[in-house]
């Protein structure tokens, strides 16, 4: 590709910042704008005018505007630059070159990053020791996403919060569906769209997958961010989604107009939609957990490497496979690339993740991508916080009078280890 560059995006505050001994919080972005990890982050700045520190939130390459060929970026071979090993340099140079520019060389830096970009924390950690001193890792599915995990556990995690509310309500869900598979054997199409409000009556076994795939990825939603207060980063969600969802299910015996309502919360949250146009608000992709929406959905879809699945026996889903047979198929038709199976075990240490150091691996037990990460502590400085009544990165947003003792708890450990590493740099 050459030598070419690209204008990187990156918000900076030195509000906190103590300029002779103040510690370096750097955010690495994920699958998407990186003003959305800002806005839902407090945590960091609050840690930041506890501990007096310079705060950068990094936009990762070829997502929000940090587009390396503008809107051909996604054009083949283009889209092959974007990697984890890429941005990793990214983030790497990125730092380097602002501890330069700031007359911040001595000052020590901490990496913060949640789900795909608490992995990358980790690995910023792992792979640049020279410039980083510790990484918060919070809800980083580092083991299933080295291969190393139950295909179906996801889909059986988000069912568990469903059925912790109560047992009736996945039970709802479950019957629910079967309904939909027995309207889609009878070819009872209309029946379908009248049910489900679709703009568009469905006409195909391939109609009928987009239709499943839809209503499960609002339950994947639902229970990611079943956060205790109202929220605004994927889209506006009720406080407590999980148990909204559920009276919703349970809300009387037309399951089907009741699952309706349910994906509802999730893609009708504004009340503005008068029918649901299901290829728009939801695209199947090479995450069965969902890609999102737009060009970050474009560069998700070729980055990730997963493979849950449901199969309607250990989860209240309909059956539906994603092998790693299936995803070489799409990701060679869709891509033209081959998948390497096991490459992040093999780059990030995998099951070696104990001959690291000064990481912490947080996880609320609400979180369906929780038990795809580290749950057990692997060494007095790989440490796992397990977060009861936490959702996705609970503990990486800011501070709220409807947070759980745990999270708060959490927070304070947190705060400990990471002043605890800044002196090890030096200061």
């Amino acid at each position: 590709m050459g030598n070419g560059t690209f204008n990187q995006r990156y918000l900076i505050t030195e509000k906190y910042w103590d300029r002779k001994n103040g510690p370096i919080f750097f955010y690495t972005g994920n699958e998407g704008d990186i003003w959305d990890f800002a806005l839902n982050s407090g945590f960091i700045t609050e840690l930041a005018e506890q501990q007096r520190a310079l705060v950068i939130f990094a936009e990762h390459r070829y997502y929000g505007k940090s587009l390396p060929f503008g809107q051909e970026s996604f054009n083949i071979p283009q889209v092959g630059l974007l990697t984890v090993e890429q941005a990793l340099a990214d983030f790497a140079l990125l730092i380097s070159q602002l501890k330069q520019e700031l007359g911040a060389s001595n000052c020590p830096v901490i990496v913060f990053g949640g789900s795909y970009g608490g992995m990358l924390s980790a690995y910023m950690r792992q792979r640049y020791p020279n410039l980083v001193a510790g990484a918060l890792a919070a809800s980083a599915p580092v083991l299933s996403t080295a291969g190393m995990g139950d295909p179906r556990q996801f889909f059986r995690d988000v069912t568990s919060d469903f059925e912790g509310y109560a047992p009736e309500c996945s039970a709802a869900v479950r019957g629910a569906f079967q309904r939909v598979q027995d309207l889609a054997e009878h070819q009872a199409y209309d029946r379908l769209q009248s049910a489900f409000a679709l703009c568009k009556k469905p006409s195909s076994p391939g109609d009928v997958r987009q239709l499943k795939g839809f209503l499960r990825n609002a339950f994947t939603l639902l229970a990611m961010l079943d956060y205790p207060y109202s929220t605004h980063f994927w889209g506006d969600m009720p406080a407590h989604p999980v148990k909204v969802a559920c009276e919703a299910m349970l809300s009387g015996p037309d399951l089907l107009a009741n699952l309706r309502n349910t994906s509802g919360i999730v893609y009708n949250s504004t009340g503005e939609q008068t029918c649901f146009d299901l290829y728009s608000l939801y695209v199947e992709c090479a995450d069965p957990t969902g890609c999102g929406l737009g060009s970050n959905s474009l560069a998700w879809d070729y980055q990730i490497e997963l493979c849950y699945e449901s199969n309607n026996v250990t989860d209240m889903f309909p059956a539906m496979t994603f092998t790693p047979a299936e995803r070489l198929a799409y990701c060679s038709k869709r891509w033209g690339v081959t998948p390497r199976p096991g490459w992040l075990q093999t780059q990030y240490w995998g099951d070696a993740l104990s001959t690291a150091s000064n990481i912490i691996y947080s996880n609320g037990d609400l979180d369906p991508w929780a038990n795809g990460g580290v749950r057990t502590s692997l060494s007095p400085s790989v440490v796992a916080i397990n977060i009861t009544d936490g959702a996705h990165h609970l503990d990486l947003r800011g501070s709220n009078d409807a947070d759980p003792a745990s999270v708060i708890s959490a927070r304070k450990t947190e705060a400990n280890l990471i002043a605890q590493w800044v002196p090890l740099f030096g200061m």
